[in-house]
């Protein structure tokens, strides 16, 4: 199949509580974004995939290891394997979304109201002795990196 024609990745709606639909982003390839409005402090979606203990995760390329987020301590989820879709939620340094862990199971629940057609972001928390990454988001506060910046 021709690189341009390859279909775009899809939200499992099992694990969306909100319509919500992937597209190409300004910011980094794919994005997910809303298809209805979406209020403030709602579980929008569950990010979900293979479980990992850090030392399985730590052996993942970096290139691959963009789709892990951590689960609790001594577990991260790899989102490539087995994701509903929210491992295509962008970073943002002005995030719609932020993480919450409940009872062994990790969602993005909104940060504040979402408009329809508004794409989804959430800051990611990088480790600072990541490389650096260049951050894309277009905030106004942008930080420029994707890593957590620690003044000392």
């Amino acid at each position: 199949m021709n690189k341009k024609h390859r279909p775009l990745p899809r939200i499992n709606a099992k694990f969306a509580r909100f319509r919500l639909r992937t597209g190409y982003s300004r910011i980094h390839r794919f994005g997910v974004y809303a298809m209805e409005d979406i209020p403030a402090k709602c579980i929008v979606i569950e990010y979900t995939g293979k479980i990992l203990t850090w030392g399985q995760s730590s052996k993942i390329p970096t290139a691959k290891s963009i789709y892990l987020a951590c689960l609790k301590r001594g577990f991260s989820v790899d989102g490539r394997i087995g994701g509903s879709g929210a491992q295509l939620v962008n970073h943002s340094c002005n995030p719609s979304l932020k993480f919450k862990r409940a009872r062994g199971r990790l969602f993005l629940v909104s940060r504040r109201k979402i408009k329809a057609g508004e794409e989804l972001t959430v800051h990611y928390h990088y480790p600072a002795k990541l490389r650096r990454v260049p951050c894309r988001c277009g905030a106004r506060n942008c930080r420029r990196t994707l890593r957590l910046i620690i003044y000392r």
